[in-house]
């Protein structure tokens, strides 16, 4: 089920800060942008940067943290500008956080 309750205390809260209707739609508008996580970053969910879902396996884990690991690893990426290299360590960085802050999640729900 979706969140509904951003959009209803959004509406209500511009309602009465600006006492007039144009208030409750921009309340409306910032309560849906709160229900469907557009305020979430990408930091907190490290399951978005491999493509996976949480409830993804631990062999799909695995097998995405490769896929990716190998699409843009640095030491691939010989001869190329140094903007793209630079480009692709930054992302190989963002992912090895990624996998293990996954590794370290589910550590933590075993125990």
């Amino acid at each position: 089920m979706t969140r509904w309750y951003g959009k209803a205390l959004g509406f209500i809260a511009g309602w009465l800060l600006l006492r007039h209707p144009a208030g409750g739609l921009l309340g409306l508008l910032l309560g849906h942008a709160f229900d469907a996580d557009w305020f979430k970053s990408n930091r907190d969910t490290p399951y978005r940067v491999l493509g996976v879902t949480e409830d993804a396996s631990d062999a799909e884990v695995e097998q995405a943290y490769r896929r990716m690991i190998s699409q843009y690893h640095p030491d691939k990426l010989v001869g190329v500008a140094d903007e793209l290299r630079r480009l692709a360590e930054e992302k190989a960085s963002e992912i090895n956080s990624a996998y293990d802050r996954i590794q370290t999640l589910r550590k933590q729900q075993r125990s």
